[in-house]
Formats: structure tokens, sequence, C-alpha cells
């Protein structure tokens, strides 16, 4: 546990500020241990993440803590031990975690220690399950397709029916 300062320095306090602002601009954040990681490894990372407009930071545990706490987020400072690392989501926080668990499988440094979601606690274990389903996008696609296949049935028959009737009155 990080030990609190009585008196902040200002330029702590500015630190903290400006953490605050980027994380503020996010909904979701996945932490992650970047402990091994070479620098090429952690670019190719955030580009894959860019892709998905979400961003991943290495932020100081302490400035993340005190950032967190001002945004009343006070259930994350276990995930803030160690090296770590912030992926911020705006939304399809799953597909950020499941390109965060492809990567760790390629890169076995990289160890995603849980994630903060819909204002709820992922531990690791829970956050790999939810890597595991499908994004809100591809959600909306399955049941717009659902929805479409009787109406295509019905279009297909009706020209088929039709193009049958035509056939024979052409006879």
């Amino acid at each position: 546990m990080a030990i609190k300062a009585k008196k902040l320095q200002p330029a702590k306090i500015q630190a903290i500020a400006v953490v605050k602002d980027i994380f503020e601009g996010y909904n979701d954040y996945i932490f992650a241990d970047y402990r091994g990681l070479t620098v090429e490894q952690i670019t190719s990372l955030r580009k894959q993440l860019r892709d998905k407009d979400c961003e991943f930071k290495v932020v100081r545990n302490n400035f993340a803590r005190v950032a967190f706490e001002q945004m009343d987020i006070n259930s994350v400072a276990e995930y803030l031990a160690g090296p770590t690392a912030v992926a911020l989501a705006k939304e399809d926080a799953n597909e950020v975690a499941k390109i965060l668990f492809d990567f760790a499988k390629e890169v076995p440094a990289l160890k995603v220690k849980g994630a903060f979601i819909d204002k709820e606690i992922f531990d690791a274990s829970k956050i790999e399950e939810y890597s595991k389903l499908p994004g809100r996008k591809q959600m909306i696609a399955m049941i717009m397709s659902t929805i479409n296949a009787p109406i295509q049935k019905v279009a297909a028959t009706l020209k088929a029916y039709v193009e049958k009737k035509e056939a024979e009155g052409e006879n």
C-alpha cells in the first residue's frame, strides 16, 4: 500500500489532474502488468488497441489511484500494484479484452490483472470470460440477421411463386 503524503506538491497535483482528465474520457478500464514487454511489443499492442478507439496508458500507480478515487471509483486499488498499464475503452470493452488476451497468448509477459467495466469490478478470470462474448456491434448484427431471416424466406418464396406463374403463363 502506498504511503499518502500529508501535503502534495503542485507538480504531483497537476500530474494527477492530467491522469484524471485522460481517465474521464473513457468508460471502461482494464488493468495489465506489462513487465517484460519490449517497446516494440507495447507499440504493436497500442496500434491494435487504437483501431478499437482505445488507449493503453502506463501511469504511476499512486497518481492513478488518486485519480480513480476522485472519480469515485475506489475499488480498483488492488490492481494498481507493480508495473501497471491501463487499457482505456469507450465502448466494446470485451473486444479490447479480447485483443489483450490474444496478445498475451503471443507474448506471455503481458498479464491482465482485472478490470472496471460498466461500474463493476472484474477479476482476471472474469474478464477473460467476458472477452469471449461477442461485442455489441456483433450482437446487433446477429439480432438483425435473425429478424431478417423470416422476411427473406417469404420474399424468396413469393419471388419463386411469381416466376413459376410467369413460366406457366408463357407455355
